[in-house]
């Protein structure tokens, strides 16, 4: 592999937590699973998140060690619990999520050292989720506001509950430069924002109301579709024995934003996240170890 491109630091910034799954718990959070994805892939990956004073958020320190990520910017609550999420699987091994509320990254601090990383930051992928509180709302958005010009800002939007609202949604795209989304998501910011049309209508618009210089629409089993003004690329996706789906997304979109990097073109970008997110369906958990033919392809 090129070292050379390691020197791309991609942040996951959000929540980190614990999904309580049928048959154990695994370390997860968007954010998390992108940083794990991004790094996994040849990227420098860094999480930026909360956990508690308490043996949960220990247990995270000692998981991040073992998947060799940094943790020096996972701060430290003394008065909120680290986060867990209860996740159930359908028959299909799609997840359905309880997320635990008041818990430590609810509180993310913001400080000089996160400004000298965001400064330094290629890309960075941040969600809907962890704009639920007015604390990591306020960090979230001075992270963003330190990052370069050319800092690749991913907005995969994950629509939890209702923990968002048409001005979150707004903002959160104003601040981004690539969004993220599902087919289902699609429906749900299309209405909230008063965007009508067939779906290229509605990702038109989205781009060019918000500047968007990539749009990505995954589909589930059937695959992906990456738009940008004047660039369209369709991929039906790759056939999967699945496990689970937990961490599939994010492993789509660390792998998208790696090829968005290193400069490749849609079609080529497509094709690879889905033979990562492929992969990361027929494991269990959201952070499998990656073969070295899809570290390679990178």
């Amino acid at each position: 592999m090129d070292k050379s491109k390691r020197k791309f630091i991609l942040v996951g910034l959000g929540e980190i937590l614990w999904d309580v799954l049928p048959d154990g718990k695994q370390l997860g959070g968007a954010p998390a699973n992108f940083a794990y994805h991004a790094q996994a892939l040849g990227g420098r990956g860094v999480v930026v998140s909360c956990i508690g004073n308490d043996e949960l958020g220990k247990e995270i320190l000692s998981s991040l060690d073992e998947l060799q990520l940094q943790r020096q910017y996972v701060s430290v609550d003394n008065s909120h619990p680290t986060g867990t999420v209860t996740v159930k699987l359908d028959e299909d091994g799609k997840p359905d999520y309880i997320i635990h509320e008041n818990v430590a990254w609810d509180f993310i601090p913001f400080n000089s050292s996160l400004s000298v990383l965001a400064a330094q930051t290629a890309a960075v992928c941040f969600g809907s989720l962890c704009q639920r509180s007015p604390v990591s709302r306020k960090t979230i958005r001075s992270f963003l506001a330190a990052t370069g010009a050319d800092c690749i800002r991913v907005l995969d939007i994950n629509l939890r509950q209702s923990y968002f609202n048409r001005e979150i949604i707004n903002t959160m795209l104003e601040l981004s430069n690539v969004l993220k989304l599902n087919d289902e998501e699609l429906a749900v910011v299309a209405n909230l924002l008063g965007i009508t049309g067939s779906e290229t209508d509605i990702l038109s618009q989205l781009a060019e109301r918000y500047a968007l210089r990539l749009i990505a629409l995954t589909r589930g089993a059937s695959g992906s579709r990456l738009y940008a003004q004047g660039e369209d690329s369709n991929h039906q996706g790759f056939p999967a024995q699945i496990a689970d789906t937990v961490g599939a997304g994010d492993s789509f979109t660390a792998a998208m934003t790696l090829e968005l990097l290193n400069g490749k073109n849609l079609d080529t970008i497509n094709k690879y996240a889905n033979r990562v997110a492929s992969f990361v369906c027929s494991q269990s958990g959201a952070t499998p170890k990656l073969p070295d033919s899809l570290i390679q392809a990178v």
